[in-house]
């Protein structure tokens, strides 16, 4: 899975259009990376930006976003009702998709290293990136602000993490670290701006103060009225969605809402969420109702139903969940072909797609059929007797069939890697030496991958074992087929494993994966005779 991280720089300039726009094109240059949001502010004078990409190239995009920030910001004139203390105020990383805060610490300092190196400007650390108790929070570095620091900076400890330690006239100093997402989030009340702060004085961290603490851990919170919505709101701020998640605010305000004979009329999302807290919520209803979805679309939609997200405005996922926003086209051109494409492709003159994916279509397919056996055994009265086994059985077979079409195209990327090694040039001892070992990777990985076919194959069968012993017996024929296919695709991968280890040079590896390649071949003989033997006794 692709890391995803988002950048939220502020830059010191609200006003001069010209300067906000060339900003935001920096951005855009830098391929890898998504422009999100860039939200000027007139009175402060201050743009917040938000932009995503993976970790090495978010890094790039802020450099030089912050390279051309320094070239057209000039300090020395700017006012503003907003803390600052630099052109490029403060440069948060935050974690997204795939990515720990280790991580993103670790593109903290990269980029705080390189700006303070290539652009000769002062980056101090902040949150999770400074070890430094004096200096971890923004309102400690930033206290002075921009008028305080040329003082300041030439105090031994406020030394520039990054950078020369000498005051910059026309840029300042900036901070640099990571928070974690923040998620702006409003729960609507048709009740009084006093009965809404009430409840937010429940719920929010701080709650009335050191003596009577809320109820929920890393959130803000306040109560007010929105004449254009006719409504009041509690105002949300959540600083760490894994340790009070939006549907738990949710469900906290409506629970207070009710003692004070109040309705909810849904919720509002303000900016963007992060897949991880949708499906969070998903998990919850699911589990509360005792739903059985499986399908993500749907899992959206129950979330957007259950929190009334489209109660203020419609919520559209492709524009409110940062995946969905950035997403690509999946890289699978094989997988996305038609049946007959795919089959006239394979019946070309070319090496791939060859064995190695159509094993991995093959295991799919059994799977596949195997998920089927479930579904026409679930949801029908003939056999709600088989619904709680149903729900258990069908997810799995769900998750290795989609995992084992990402498999096809993985195939013939991996054999493409080993024939662009094999083509790299060998005239040298150390161009023959590197050519070997990059051969000696594309080969692993040319293995690694049908091997990995057969993993998920064979945890396959266990579920493949209880479909035939209780699953819907019309669908027996379907079943069978899937046994066989199933069996026939782990066959094919462990082909394209053994036909490439002899040239391993890896003992300790090769054996490995001979053992392996062994015990799940002998398994998928037994497991293949068992599902035939028991949908025939039935």
């Amino acid at each position: 899975m692709k890391k995803i991280v988002e950048c939220v720089p502020n830059i010191s300039e609200g006003r001069n259009q010209d300067i906000i726009n060339a900003c935001a094109e920096a951005v855009r240059k830098v391929k890898g990376v998504t422009l999100l949001d860039v939200d000027p502010g007139k009175s402060t004078n201050r743009t917040v930006f938000t932009f995503v990409g993976d970790t090495e190239s978010v890094i790039e995009g802020a450099f030089e976003f912050t390279k051309k920030a320094f070239e057209l910001i000039d300090m020395t004139t700017h006012s503003g009702e907003h803390p600052r203390m630099g052109a490029v105020d403060v440069c948060p990383f935050v974690p997204v998709a795939n990515v720990t805060i280790e991580e993103c610490v670790e593109v903290s300092k990269k980029f705080g290293e390189k700006v303070g190196k290539e652009l000769n400007l002062p980056v101090y650390l902040y949150e999770e990136a400074s070890d430094n108790p004096e200096r971890k929070a923004l309102r400690q570095i930033r206290a002075g602000e921009y008028e305080g620091i040329k003082d300041k900076i030439y105090k031994p400890e406020w030394k520039p993490d990054f950078g020369p330690q000498e005051f910059n006239p026309k840029f300042g100093a900036m901070v640099t670290g990571v928070r974690f997402f923040l998620i702006a989030y409003n729960v609507n009340i048709l009740g009084t701006k006093e009965q809404a702060h009430r409840i937010a004085l429940n719920i929010r961290e701080q709650g009335r103060g050191p003596d009577e603490p809320g109820r929920l851990k890393a959130i803000k919170a306040i109560g007010w009225y929105v004449d254009e919505y006719n409504m009041a709101q509690v105002s949300i701020n959540l600083d760490n969605y894994k340790i009070t998640p939006p549907h738990l605010a949710f469900e906290e305000c409506v629970k207070d809402a009710k003692e004070l004979n109040l309705a909810v009329c849904g919720s509002e999302l303000v900016g963007l969420i992060p897949l991880e807290a949708m499906l969070l919520a998903a998990d919850y209803y699911i589990k509360k109702e005792n739903l059985f979805i499986i399908d993500e679309a749907r899992k959206i939609r129950l979330v957007v139903e259950r929190l009334g997200l489209s109660s203020i405005s419609k919520f559209i996922p492709e524009k409110r969940i940062i995946e969905y926003m950035i997403q690509e086209d999946a890289n699978e051109p094989l997988a996305g072909m038609t049946v007959r494409d795919f089959i006239e492709l394979v019946g070309a003159r070319t090496s791939a797609p060859g064995g190695g994916s159509v094993s991995a279509l093959a295991a799919s397919l059994g799977a596949g059929l195997g998920a089927m056996m479930g579904w026409m055994s679930y949801g029908s009265k003939k056999f709600e007797h088989l619904d709680s086994k149903m729900r258990k059985f069908i997810p799995p077979l769900h998750e290795k069939m989609k995992e084992l079409i990402s498999m096809i195209d993985a195939d013939t990327n991996a054999f493409n890697d080993y024939m662009l090694a094999v083509k790299m040039p060998k005239t040298t001892d150390e161009e023959k030496k590197l050519r070997n070992e990059k051969m000696q990777e594309g080969l692993k990985k040319a293995i690694d991958v049908p091997l990995k076919v057969m993993r998920l194959g064979d945890e396959c069968w266990q579920w493949l074992l209880e479909m035939a012993k209780v699953g819907n017996i019309s669908s027996k024929s379907d079943l069978e087929v899937g046994a066989k296919i199933l069996e026939t695709g782990i066959w094919g991968a462990h082909r394209n494993v053994l036909i490439n280890l002899p040239q391993i040079k890896d003992e300790k590896y090769k054996n490995n994966v001979i053992k392996e390649g062994e015990e799940i071949m002998d398994r998928t003989g037994k497991n293949f005779k068992k599902v035939v033997k028991i949908l025939g006794s039935r």
